[in-house]
């Protein structure tokens, strides 16, 4: 996955208005008590980040 599509998830779940917000300000503990944003700009990949999102924002399955 790379980061454009991470964020176009983000954004069709979220709503573009929102999706950055969150993203800057919810802590995930999966991603070691970083936000999303963090964890990317420390590296993680987008996918990792998406997968931790997905399970934090208890999406379908057919979103992982």
């Amino acid at each position: 996955m790379r980061h454009t599509e991470f964020w176009a998830r983000m954004d069709r779940h979220l709503g573009p208005g929102y999706a950055r917000v969150w993203a800057d300000s919810f802590v995930i503990g999966a991603l070691d008590h970083r936000t999303a944003s963090e964890a990317l700009a420390a590296g993680v990949s987008p996918k990792e980040v998406w997968r931790a999102v997905w399970e934090v924002r208890e999406l379908p399955e057919s979103e992982r």
